[in-house]
């Protein structure tokens, strides 16, 4: 039984003050002396790393749809270690969830499987008592215990004492109320907030708003009260090294026709020991302001495979770590970065003859348009017969895929959920050898030698047999 104190931060929809309450609390309660674990309902990488930055951990994401629901318990009680509380930032409305399937994957759905309690943020802007009908509303529609309200953007004493009132009366505690203060304000360009990584001191200034905010405004006590409220949880924290061998085992019953057609590792060519005796691949990750979506699992998975796991800077670094034999290069904004990556002619010759010598490399959305010829006109890595440009389309949303191609990462017929997000467009849009189709859409993405190359998002907790599948590639 897990017993760690922990709420969902829910709203009644985007911008009404989620993140700010959520990393305010982090950073509040880290203030106060206390450990605290940050996590983000969906697949938004932007608003865990506030988070990371309040509290000190790596912030983390719990998507039913990316992984699974049957493992967001066990995920959020891996980043939960050693916590004494946790706060968990939902995603726009409470109850929105995936298109098309009612509250699966919406912030209700994960509250649900962490049985936590609800703090819900009201953006006050504008309204009076009629916050009593919007409570009351959300009260009742659903199956989540709503334990009490924080008022954002409360303009005066009077407006206060009026929400107060309104609040009362339908028997829903104030946890706190916030005044309208611009010093929290997050700057924000096409894909939502910027990452903290890029904004350096700006992004440790506004934590520490944020957390003052919270301190000055929110009942600490009574929102810690209402965490320890949560029940003990009947879960087994998920781990890397047990994800690396189920994968393992269920690749090897696959290769002797004792497993089930489909599987995400499936293929002799998956069976066996992850690497070598005595091997440590190394396998680069890239980061940096201009390369800042990823996943924490990712690394844990590929260290439980066997890989040691280092970090490069495209911005910075003009090499490759010493003794790169794998690659991976997430999500991030390359476009607002373009001229500098275009200056780092030595790593993205590295990056090149890296993969002209079949190394694995994994590359999504980001990496994707670096390892492209060019990127508006500049020119990026040319790993791949491809040209990127922005474009004034948002491409958003969850892809249920099919794998294509075989690659290092899966075989053919592999189906995965990922999803999708950027303001860009490559052309062409697929290699001879595509990476994923899903319905209603040409095929997509490269797979090209080792190199598997996607606008694709994926949580490799979902899938551990890409990250074991990745290792042996770079011991080969």
């Amino acid at each position: 039984m897990l017993r760690v104190p922990r709420i969902v931060v829910a709203a009644a929809a985007s911008g009404h003050g989620k993140t700010t309450v959520a990393t305010g609390l982090l950073a509040a309660l880290t203030a106060r002396g206390m450990t605290a674990a940050g996590f983000k309902v969906g697949p938004d990488y932007i608003d865990p790393t506030y988070h990371s930055l309040a509290c000190g951990r790596p912030g983390r994401n719990l998507d039913p749809s990316l992984v699974g629901e049957d493992l967001v318990a066990p995920l959020f009680a891996h980043g939960a270690t050693g916590a004494q509380v946790a706060v968990v930032e939902g995603v726009m409305g409470l109850f929105d969830g995936r298109s098309g399937e009612g509250e699966f994957g919406s912030t209700a759905h994960v509250a649900r499987l962490l049985d936590a309690p609800v703090v819900f943020v009201v953006d006050a802007t504008g309204q009076g008592r009629s916050v009593a009908a919007l409570l009351h509303g959300f009260r009742s529609f659903g199956s989540v215990r709503l334990a009490g309200v924080v008022l954002n953007r409360v303009g005066s004493d009077r407006h206060e004492q009026i929400l107060r009132e309104a609040c009362e009366e339908v028997g829903t505690p104030v946890l706190g109320v916030l005044r309208r203060a611009g010093a929290v304000a997050v700057p924000s360009r096409h894909l939502g907030l910027v990452p903290a990584a890029e904004r350096s001191g700006a992004a440790v200034d506004a934590v520490r708003a944020m957390g003052a905010l919270v301190e000055d405004g929110v009942d600490l006590g009574e929102v810690l009260a209402v965490a320890h409220s949560a029940p003990p949880l009947s879960v087994t924290p998920w781990s890397a090294a047990d994800a690396v061998r189920a994968a393992a085992e269920a690749a090897g019953a696959q290769s002797t026709g004792q497993g089930t057609a489909g599987a995400a590792t499936a293929g002799p060519e998956a069976a066996g020991s992850p690497e070598r005796a005595g091997d440590r691949p190394v396998i680069a990750v890239a980061g940096g302001p201009a390369f800042t979506f990823g996943y924490a699992e990712q690394a844990e998975l590929l260290r439980a495979a066997g890989a040691e796991v280092v970090h490069v800077d495209p911005l910075r670094d003009e090499a490759l770590p010493r003794g790169t034999a794998g690659l991976v290069v997430g999500g991030g904004f390359p476009e607002v970065y373009g001229d500098e990556l275009a200056a780092n002619k030595p790593l993205r010759d590295a990056v090149r003859e890296l993969a002209a010598a079949g190394a694995p490399v994994a590359a999504e959305c980001a990496g994707l348009l670096w390892l492209a010829r060019s990127l508006d006109g500049r020119e990026m890595c040319g790993v791949l017969d491809a040209e990127a440009v922005m474009t004034e389309r948002l491409t958003l949303g969850y892809r249920d895929a099919v794998a294509v191609t075989g690659s290092m990462l899966a075989d053919a017929g592999t189906r995965v959920t990922g999803h999708e997000f950027h303001r860009t467009a490559v052309t062409p849009a697929a290699g001879p050898s595509p990476a994923w189709a899903w319905r209603g859409q040409p095929a997509e993405g490269f797979v090209q030698g080792g190199v598997h190359a996607s606008y694709l998002h994926l949580h490799w907790a979902g899938q551990p047999g890409f990250a074991r599948r990745m290792v042996r590639a770079a011991c080969a």
